[in-house]
């Protein structure tokens, strides 16, 4: 191995030792060998921001990154993997955009770090042989950086690759599913991945990476706009505090100047605010298309409900309120297959004369386990009024609740035992469902429901249900519920 290859290995082994500062090598050389161009247009030092340093200390092999906008996570993860492809031999690296003028500006800034490294690195260790707008490779190094665009699902075919950045893959095309799924495949164990991007709906492949991120073995990191020093509005006078306003203060520690850069965004972005500016990770994720729900008061409730006072089959049964002497009440059942990766079967126990939620279950059953646990919650509430939906595995619920469980008290539609959900009834119980959600948001206490309310919108074609990747089996269970009370 040449001299000047040499050393730049022996940094690569290195780049995440300390120093008695506490500073790893990886940020020494940031700050000492990359350039950026800073909000001001102007060629400076790569000197870490708030979000990169918590996101470098709590990065793993495998992350996913919920941010606001413009906090530099996609210059930080270029100069991580920058650093690299130039000191370990035999590595590629690949950037993912969302489309082609991301790509390019991505790129940009990867030739701006190369071209201001120190001369005697880009005519030794580092000379290149190919270095356009999409790819950099190293020959002394056998190393390669290289950009792509999310719109070719075939990306990642054939190659082995040790750093993967994807980036704004909320945004990628709708086959975005299949063209992430390329590329990890490409991914070596011990690579390195990074997933980002500022929310955009509350569907689609990056939330559904997000939600199960646990499970899949990725570090979630969410950084909320206040990390950035920029998002500030000195002398303006703001009067009192809101409720909401305070609590940030309080529990986030806003200055008066963030809030009031806070207001200027709430008044020219409206309620995407939100996710432009995200402050939770879970408000953040808009539905996309046109809610059926008025948002505002979806996130209202969220934030007012309470846990529920029981909960059993580890938690697929929630109560808020057990069932009083005298009082009536009634179950709507969204059945399902029963299948673990299909939807959700459903029940919703509401009072009757106020239209209360009182407890709800929700889980993979089949028709049968169904039955089961739909009579014993109807028992349990005074023998309720049953309203099973009886399209497709509705018949078998209904069958087993007559012949197995002989359970009784049955709505009957029709001469029919069970509910009929069809063109004429779905947009009528949704509006009431949507009027009753809108005029008495306290009747609601399931944190899960009022997120399907959240992700449940008008689709183009003139449909109403959930967005992709999302379920609405529990906002069906409580439409039917509310449209037997009102019927």
């Amino acid at each position: 191995m040449d001299s000047d290859v040499s050393w730049l290995v022996e940094l690569g082994h290195r780049l995440d030792e300390k120093n008695l500062e506490g500073a790893t090598l990886r940020e020494l050389l940031m700050r000492g060998w990359l350039k950026i161009r800073n909000k001001q247009g102007q060629l400076a030092p790569f000197v870490l921001n708030r979000a990169q340093v918590e996101f470098g200390n709590a990065y793993g092999r495998k992350n996913i990154v919920l941010k606001a906008r413009q906090l530099g996570i996609s210059t930080h993860v270029a100069g991580r993997f920058f650093l690299n492809t130039i000191t370990k031999p035999g590595t590629l690296t690949v950037q993912v955009a969302h489309d082609q003028r991301s790509a390019e500006e991505m790129f940009r800034m990867v030739h701006r770090f190369l071209e201001n490294l120190p001369e005697e690195m880009r005519h030794g260790a580092l000379e290149t042989s190919h270095a356009n707008v999409r790819q950099i490779i190293f020959p002394k190094l056998d190393s390669e950086y290289r950009v792509e665009t999310a719109a070719d699902e075939n990306a990642g075919r054939g190659l082995t690759i040790q750093n993967l950045h994807c980036s704004e893959v909320a945004r990628w095309p709708r086959d975005g599913a299949a063209t992430l799924a390329s590329l990890r495949a490409a991914v070596p164990p011990h690579g390195e991945i990074v997933l980002e991007s500022t929310p955009n709906g509350a569907g689609g492949v990056f939330y559904e990476e997000w939600q199960k991120a646990e499970a899949t073995g990725y570090v979630r990191h969410f950084l909320p706009w206040w990390w950035e020093p920029a998002y500030e509005r000195p002398g303006v006078e703001l009067g009192e505090l809101s409720e909401e306003e305070r609590a940030l203060v309080d529990g986030e520690g806003l200055t008066r100047e963030q809030v009031a850069f806070r207001r200027e965004v709430r008044a020219n972005f409206g309620v995407r605010a939100r996710e432009e500016f995200a402050e939770d990770a879970s408000s953040c994720f808009l539905a996309s298309g046109e809610s059926v729900f008025d948002l505002e008061i979806i996130e209202q409730r969220i934030r007012e409900c309470g846990e529920a006072s029981d909960a059993r089959e580890n938690g697929r049964w929630l109560a808020w309120f057990p069932p009083q002497k005298g009082r009536e009440y009634i179950v709507g059942v969204d059945p399902a297959g029963g299948g673990a990766d299909g939807d959700y079967a459903c029940a919703q126990v509401i009072e009757r004369r106020t239209g209360l939620q009182c407890a709800e279950l929700r889980g993979h059953y089949t028709p049968q386990e169904m039955a089961r646990n739909a009579a014993k919650l109807g028992r349990e509430y005074n023998d309720a009024l049953l309203a099973v939906e009886r399209n497709n595995h509705g018949h078998a619920v209904i069958a087993y609740l007559t012949t197995v469980e002989h359970y009784e008290h049955l709505h009957m539609s029709g001469g029919h035992a069970g509910w009929v959900t069809n063109v004429a009834t779905r947009p009528r119980m949704l509006e009431t469902l949507a009027a009753t959600v809108a005029s008495c948001p306290g009747l609601f206490n399931s944190r899960r429901l009022l997120e399907e309310c959240r992700t449940f919108v008008r689709h183009g074609d003139g449909r109403s249900g959930a967005v992709s990747g999302a379920h609405d089996d529990l906002v069906m269970a409580m439409a039917v519920a509310l449209a037997v009370r009102n019927g």
